[in-house]
């Protein structure tokens, strides 16, 4: 079972403060999360290590879950740890860089079925990295139509 990585990087227009921001306000992170991509705190929606979450696909009859723990968190980091039909990790990182935000985004996972890594690499794996820059591109615009007086 190899280990796969798809990683994603944007320069933002805008603080880190603003595109932390992208992540702690779940109704923010709910428009630039993929449209098919359900996100469900179990109990209050929190970044705190510890905290966990439900990731649901929108595929119907099946509609596949990620049950998901925040495994690591400090100032520019939130590590997702997770285990479903994927097990890995979802790391997102930004930092200041001149005169904009640098956003990162690493996703490291493992498929234990097969079947389930066969029909992956031949249907999800260009869509689930298209998707990736989708993301980043909306979270881009998001953040930087924050005000710039966040904290």
């Amino acid at each position: 079972m190899a280990e796969r990585c798809f990683q994603q990087a944007i320069a933002i227009q805008a603080s880190c403060a603003a595109v932390e921001a992208c992540f702690r306000d779940l109704s923010l992170m709910h428009r630039w999360l993929n449209p098919l991509l359900r996100c469900h705190p179990v109990g209050e929606w929190s970044l705190n290590c510890g905290s966990r979450t439900q990731f649901q696909i929108q595929i119907p009859l099946l509609y596949p879950c990620l049950d998901c723990i925040v495994c690591d968190r400090s100032e520019g980091r939130i590590v997702w740890q997770f285990e479903g039909f994927f097990q890995g990790t979802d790391t997102w990182q930004w930092w200041p860089e001149a005169d904009h935000t640098r956003l990162d985004n690493c996703f490291r996972f493992q498929i234990a079925k097969p079947w389930i890594a066969w029909g992956f690499d031949r249907v999800a794996a260009g869509v689930t990295q298209r998707d990736m820059q989708a993301q980043l591109k909306r979270l881009k615009a998001i953040a930087e139509s924050l005000p710039d007086d966040l904290t």
